[in-house]
């Protein structure tokens, strides 16, 4: 897992390279179209990934405590989560299409998007490690705090990465 964190840590560092040299080639021009993003939605999804985070921890301690219900409990958890999270994406996608902010309309909005849907993308093979995590914990024969701390690290790095992306597209101006 760490060698696939290690990979995937290179990989988003170059997209973030990517989209902060074309920043600094057209300033002004990101700067606007940066304006029509709402930081407050970002910010919802960000407590919710963060909050997604402490739940997949939980996971990670209770599991350890013996406590396999409690853990798949938080498992589920932290699945709704990033659901919910998920969900806002989806609301700010539609509202960007909606008001003519495609992939196509200028050079932000693509790498808006593309960075989004990478994460998104990640987010979903996330649900599939959560499913992995749930199966693994339902039965005493196939429990093992190895794949817990594995699932949990993925799903942290994945929360990582949104934080980063957060800051990028989000916060820096």
């Amino acid at each position: 897992m760490w060698v696939f964190v290690l990979f995937e840590s290179l990989v988003f560092t170059s997209y973030f390279g990517v989209y902060l040299y074309y920043r600094a080639q057209r300033e002004e021009a990101f700067l606007q179209a940066q304006s029509h993003l709402d930081l407050w939605l970002g910010v919802l999804g960000t407590i919710v990934l963060l909050t997604s985070s402490w739940s997949v921890a939980r996971c990670v301690q209770t599991a350890r405590a013996g406590q396999y219900r409690a853990a798949t409990r938080d498992a589920f958890l932290t699945a709704g989560f990033g659901v919910a999270f998920l969900a806002l994406k989806i609301v700010e996608w539609t509202g960007h299409v909606q008001a003519g902010h495609t992939f196509t309309s200028d050079d932000f909005f693509q790498h808006y998007f593309f960075l989004t849907a990478i994460h998104c993308v990640h987010l979903l093979i996330g649900f599939v490690v959560l499913g992995v995590l749930v199966h693994q914990l339902a039965s005493p024969d196939r429990r093992s705090q190895e794949t817990v701390e594995t699932c949990a690290t993925y799903w942290h790095t994945v929360d990582f990465f949104w934080v980063l992306i957060f800051a990028l597209l989000y916060v820096v101006r």
